[in-house]
């Protein structure tokens, strides 16, 4: 391995990483030699995780917390310090969607976006990192570590009956780029990583998941579907010294979907 790649010695923290991206994220760095902590909505779901990790031989740790609550990452840090012994990179990869109309539109039988619908997508795609962030900030800057927020195509390309989704990833980007214009005089570095489309295979049934595979997504340039654990490879690098003079940068990796 390049020694620019290694993440020997790193320990990570990941919210949001029971299933899908974030997993595929956990099992990649866990492979470069990181020890992972992983975070779930449910203890059990996030311990299977730390368990695969474990399987690969490094630390792995689950917990269950919800990233979009200050107090409860609050109480995260501290098991996490204690299990870990520090914390060098962060992974904020909460996110959901929830489809609307902005309001009821005239011949449309599309529901439209409530209050609390939008304050729920807001807050599990952008008020997460300003949590993580805000409560590992003092860790990351005392050991020049890195962030890595999960964004979304749709910061980039929106589309119709989405835009609490849409607004909060758009909003990410500019969040990621005002931190690492904050942290970069102590040597942090804050990038994102927008995924297209990643369907999580592993829940399918196997027929499903043949099927998916064999289709693949004929409306994408590359006429298929991002597998994890690509997302996990380019995070890796985000997270190691090969992107030592990368910072503040939100990296579409969509097979060209937002070309």
């Amino acid at each position: 391995m390049l020694r620019e790649f290694d993440l020997t010695g790193r320990k990570a923290i990941i919210t949001g990483a029971a299933r899908g991206i974030g997993r595929g994220i956990a099992l990649v760095l866990a492979e470069a030699g990181a020890d992972v902590g992983v975070t779930a909505l449910s203890e059990a779901n996030a311990a299977k995780v730390a368990a695969e990790i474990q399987a690969l031989g490094r630390r792995g740790f689950g917990w269950a917390a919800d990233g979009t609550k200050v107090d409860t990452m609050q109480d995260l840090a501290k098991k996490a310090l204690a299990q870990m012994g520090s914390v060098d990179i962060l992974i904020n990869c909460l996110g959901d969607s929830i489809p609307g109309l902005v309001t009821p539109l005239p011949g449309s039988t599309r529901r439209a976006l409530t209050e609390s619908d939008w304050h729920k997508v807001v807050d599990v795609n952008l008020t997460q990192a300003f949590v993580g962030c805000h409560v590992f900030g003092p860790i990351l800057i005392e050991k020049k570590g890195c962030v890595i927020n999960i964004s979304s195509f749709a910061a980039v390309r929106p589309a119709a009956n989405m835009s609490a989704y849409a607004a909060s990833k758009a909003g990410l980007t500019m969040f990621t780029q005002s931190v690492a214009l904050e942290w970069a005089p102590f040597g942090v570095r804050v990038n994102a990583i927008a995924p297209g489309s990643f369907p999580d295979i592993d829940l399918m049934p196997p027929d499903e998941r043949q099927k998916r595979l064999e289709q693949g997504d004929p409306t994408n340039p590359l006429k298929r579907f991002g597998h994890v654990r690509e997302v996990g490879l380019l995070a890796a690098y985000l997270a190691s010294d090969a992107a030592a003079y990368v910072t503040g940068q939100t990296i579409c990796i969509d097979g060209g979907r937002t070309l």
